[in-house]
């Protein structure tokens, strides 16, 4: 799989944290988060895969949650690896990131996670202004082969 990032360190003990995220589309129009807790990170729209859920139910899940939208997800595109400390969790993290292509259905509601913005750009701003490697990976592979 994959890798972005900074190369994990031997001298840390990095928990798994599985995740499914998703390239959510209306148009030729992106979806993206920003995220504003002790830092601000500009994201695809996704998050955690909890205990006993499915990647597909965490990401309508995170993606409402991050955004107010309700979303119909279309097919895997990918996965990839990042080691990180996620500070919001106080720790070092092998975050497993599952990445989708979405439609977004309808707006249900603003973001109901604190701390989260969401962000309609079109196909090039949404490249200048993602913040996280993996996710401007696949997002400049998805538009390519559009």
């Amino acid at each position: 799989m994959r890798r972005f990032g900074t190369p994990p360190n031997p001298n840390i003990t990095y928990r798994p944290r599985p995740g499914a995220y998703a390239i959510i589309t209306r148009g030729s129009d992106i979806l993206l988060t920003q995220q504003n807790i002790g830092y601000t990170e500009i994201q695809l729209p996704g998050g955690g895969i909890d205990p006993g859920e499915g990647p597909i139910t965490a990401l309508h899940r995170e993606a409402f949650e991050e955004t107010g939208w309700k979303i119909a997800p279309l097919r895997k595109l990918g996965a990839y690896r990042n080691f990180v400390y996620m500070p919001e969790y106080d720790r070092q993290a092998e975050k497993i990131c599952h990445i989708y292509h979405a439609h977004a259905v309808r707006q249900v509601s603003d973001p109901i996670e604190p701390g989260h913005i969401a962000i309609w750009a079109d196909a090039q701003t949404a490249l200048d202004i993602i913040d996280v490697e993996g996710d401007r990976y696949f997002l400049e592979t998805f538009l390519r082969n559009r």
